[in-house]
């Protein structure tokens, strides 16, 4: 398969033409048609369709109040806790620490938002997630915690089993209820199991960054520079980062992981138990590793043993550790393969060409074709063409949602099949910005079956497309219909069985475009 970075046309003396055509009645079954009927010519575009914003992402008037709730809540949390570590640690100490804890959070949230880069979450809500945990998380544990010590030492048990009975129940809870509400709120937004691995941890990376400025301005810097001084103070500052950032600041992260895998689960099952045991399950599991973490230093402080911990690191944490890193990378690979597996229905019906679908199976093919539609259509040709590649993913997440029967009642199919509609329109408005503009191509389209070309002697021809698509391919679509153009009954046809509306009839013969 050729890089998108080169442009392909065929190759007018060595194509040959289709004889079987597509089925359509107003079409002649002839191998050319007359110079005088036109391509399709390029729809008139402007910069602002460019830029134009992805179909099913609005946030209505009704929906303010909640989200000014919420806001409210993250804002008090977050104030509330910079009181509490400036009273408790000191002005010096917090600053010291929150520099230091802030340290490693945009590596570990890049490497979040690297996971996301097939269909993007919306900023505002990863912000969201990252401010609940970071916030909101960390208060309500810090009080919970705080209380069952005081409880435990009143009942003579040994404070260090907060850790391990206390901390992961509620710690882990508290960080999943952030994801979750974005779960129950914002269904869409989940596309599958990467999103959760993302959302629920970033909520974990925002409770370890606040988390860590406690134990790095308090037990690092406050402690040392109250008994030795500020020297003291600034070497425990160091050895706690190399501990608990360099050793250990996956740790939270991963245990939240387990959890955001049980969300994405749900979000792309249509089984109902699975909707409500598979979210339990990585919540159970999250709590469990996060136990089993808080026991190794525990065992080891109660024995005297320290290879407890040091054996637990390395022959457990460490090697899980890198098994859900291999699995999310693969798991995102075949996620973002899935344009690749579902949009070809789309190509039969004529919405799509092949060489367009080849296009988004991998990231540097993506990053390829913006290049080539930025060096054919400027600014707006790269800036549509990311358009254009987003609203194709989300397409493909929709119909695959469509096959597996995520959507049941009359009133969700209803939603499901306007939602395609508005992507289809959507993605042809955005290919117009960059269609057509490549000056070594021929002016061509595709049918639904095969390429329509114009050849240099003026007469258009089908050609059959190659079994490697070549891209980019020189061709437009036709206009779209007005919508709505689905076929009687096509919602009823749904989960699995309904077909994407067709693509509107082809030119007649010597006739204009489009056809009246």
């Amino acid at each position: 398969m050729a890089d998108v970075s080169t442009p392909g046309s065929p190759d007018p003396q060595a194509a040959t033409p289709v004889e079987n055509r597509p089925e359509n009645p107003e079409t002649p079954e002839t191998d050319a048609i007359e110079a005088t009927d036109p391509v399709p010519p390029y729809p008139v575009t402007s910069d602002a369709m460019a830029s134009a914003p992805i179909p099913g992402r609005r946030m209505g008037w009704r929906r303010w109040l909640p989200v000014t709730a919420v806001i409210a809540l993250i804002a008090s949390a977050a104030i509330g806790m910079l009181v509490f570590l400036g009273y408790s640690i000191g002005v010096t100490g917090l600053a010291i620490g929150l520099t230091a804890a802030i340290l490693p959070v945009p590596l570990l949230a890049s490497a979040f938002a690297w996971l996301d880069r097939y269909e993007p979450e919306p900023v505002k809500y990863l912000v969201f997630c990252f401010a609940w945990g970071a916030a909101v998380a960390t208060a309500v544990a810090l009080v919970v915690n705080t209380g069952a010590a005081w409880l435990f030492d009143k009942i003579g048990l040994p404070d260090a089993l907060v850790a391990v009975l206390v901390a992961p129940f509620i710690e882990e809870s508290m960080k999943f209820l952030g994801p979750l509400l974005l779960f129950w709120r914002r269904r869409a937004e989940w596309s599958g199991i990467t999103d959760g691995i993302v959302y629920c941890g970033l909520s974990a990376l925002g409770f370890a960054m606040v988390e860590n400025v406690l134990y790095l301005g308090g037990h690092g810097y406050a402690a040392g520079a109250d008994e030795y001084g500020p020297a003291t103070g600034l070497q425990n500052v160091f050895l706690i980062f190399i501990v608990r950032i360099l050793f250990t600041g996956f740790a939270h992260p991963l245990f939240t992981s387990m959890a955001g895998i049980g969300l994405g689960i749900a979000a792309r099952s249509a089984d109902r138990t699975t909707r409500w045991l598979a979210p339990i399950a990585g919540l159970l599991a999250a709590m469990i590793l996060h136990g089993l973490f808080n026991l190794l230093p525990t065992l080891s402080a109660a024995t005297g043993e320290t290879l407890i911990m040091l054996y637990g690191y390395l022959g457990f944490m460490v090697p899980f550790f890198f098994a859900v890193v291999g699995f999310a990378i693969a798991l995102r690979s075949w996620e973002g393969r899935l344009a690749e597996r579902v949009l070809p229905l789309y190509v039969r019906t004529g919405w799509f060409a092949p060489p367009e679908v080849a296009s988004l199976a991998s990231l540097g093919r993506r990053h390829s074709a913006r290049q080539w539609a930025k060096r054919v259509a400027g600014p707006a040709g790269h800036r549509a063409m990311k358009s254009f590649q987003f609203a194709a993913t989300r397409l493909a997440l929709l119909r695959d949602g469509m096959q597996r029967g995520l959507s049941h009642n009359p009133r969700d199919l209803a939603k499901a099949a306007t939602e395609e509609q508005e992507l289809l329109a959507a993605i042809t408005g955005y290919r117009s910005v960059f269609a057509g503009r490549d000056p070594q191509t021929p002016p061509a389209w595709w049918d639904g079956q095969n390429y329509r070309i114009t050849f240099p002697d003026g007469v258009v021809r089908a050609i059959a497309p190659p079994e490697e698509p070549v891209m980019p391919v020189p061709v437009t679509l036709a206009p779209p219909p007005p919508p709505p153009m689905y076929y009687p009954g096509y919602g009823q046809h749904y989960p699995g069985h309904g077909q994407p509306p067709a693509y509107p009839p082809f030119p007649q013969q010597g006739g204009g475009w489009p056809p009246s």
